[in-house]
């Protein structure tokens, strides 16, 4: 079994699901451009699924070129709500915006990770869960956003699941890693099996 990887990404989630795995990560960001692959790839038609497979790929191909014979985990999180897909706020009104869009709504959130060595992919895998947000007033979202610190609130897609962001939800159906971008029982079971 493989007990250290690269991961491509400054995720302090994604980092610490792997630690409590036992599984050793040195973070080398991709520093990918999500937003301009993103419009690509919607110009493009394609579904939430490829988009977020994709920039998972992309991420892991990226770093792996640099670190020749390591195995890198590139991880990326897409929220579809009915179809439109909504993209990690810029800023608290943004923010705000999204729980709007979202409240009283059932959406997708799809993670895919892949694995990649030398540059090219070896392994990936793309889960999906499914959220269905309370009907809530404006100003309790305002309550809601107040208590979350911006590094919570800029990485997770406006809601933490493993936090205040449960409270939000009246149904959640997936797997809760999956909706913390790190599905990491199908990551283990894979390095369980590397040779």
């Amino acid at each position: 079994m493989i007990n250290k990887i690269i991961l491509a990404s400054k995720s302090g989630v994604r980092k610490k699901i792997l630690e409590e795995n036992k599984i050793k990560c040195i973070v080398e960001p991709s520093n990918v451009d999500e937003d301009s692959v993103k419009e690509s790839l919607l110009k493009e038609k394609a579904t939430p699924e490829i988009i977020s497979k994709n920039l998972a790929e992309l991420k892991a191909n990226k770093v792996s070129q640099k670190r020749n014979g390591d195995l890198v985990l590139g991880a990326d999180s897409v929220v579809d709500l009915n179809g439109r897909i909504i993209s990690k706020p810029n800023n608290r009104k943004e923010a705000l915006k999204i729980l709007v869009d979202l409240n009283g709504q059932t959406h997708n959130l799809i993670s895919s990770v892949c694995i990649s060595k030398n540059g090219s992919m070896i392994w990936n895998y793309t889960d999906k869960a499914s959220l269905t947000m309370k009907q809530m007033r404006k100003d309790e979202l305002e309550v809601y956003l107040a208590k979350v610190s911006d590094e919570a609130l800029y990485a997770y897609n406006v809601y933490q699941i493993e936090g205040e962001g449960r409270s939000l939800f009246s149904k959640i159906e997936g797997d809760e890693d999956t909706i913390m971008g790190l599905p990491i029982k199908k990551i283990k079971k894979y390095l369980d099996n590397y040779k």
